[in-house]
């Protein structure tokens, strides 16, 4: 996943004009960029994500339409030949 740009100074400006002093609006700024910092995804990460899991269920799909046909195919022989 890429890295989601964070303006700490915009955040800390924001937390001082709520009433923050300027330290504890500093800290939580730092804390919430090092919490989120890693953890955040983009839209295209989400989209890559969900395109390769409707890939997968594609690929699922088929295959167990493979393995119901080779059932099939199994049990008609042994009912062929069983009698």
């Amino acid at each position: 996943m890429t890295a989601v740009p964070f303006d700490t100074l915009k955040f800390v400006e924001k937390l001082e004009a709520g009433g923050f002093s300027h330290q504890q609006a500093k800290a939580a700024a730092e804390a919430f960029a090092e919490a989120t910092g890693q953890e955040l995804a983009t839209k295209a990460d989400i989209v890559r994500i969900e395109t390769g899991m409707q890939l997968l269920e594609q690929r699922l799909v088929i295959k167990f339409g493979a393995m119901v046909i080779a059932l099939g195919a199994f049990l008609s022989v042994i009912r062929f030949f069983g009698h």
